[in-house]
């Protein structure tokens, strides 16, 4: 079983800083730098298709839009 992380900021301009280290506990971590409007998001595909049943997959948000979770598809807790 692992642990998963998965770091994003909107622009290249942003740093993932903040969020790796609060990801570095994961085994494996999944970053990149996308705009949240483009649906395109390799690292996130590749992210959910690496976790596997009994692991663990984490993201560390700073702040969600309205609607994001409807945008992306992705159902936010």
């Amino acid at each position: 079983m692992a642990i998963v992380g998965y770091a994003r900021v909107s622009s290249v301009g942003q740093s993932l800083d903040v969020q790796l280290d609060k990801l570095k506990h994961c085994d494996k971590i999944y970053q990149e730098k996308q705009s949240g409007t483009n649906q395109k998001r390799p690292e996130l595909k590749a992210c959910l298709e690496y976790v596997r049943e009994g692991d663990t997959s984490q993201g560390y948000v700073f702040k969600i839009h309205p609607g994001a979770g409807e945008k992306s598809g992705i159902k936010l807790p």
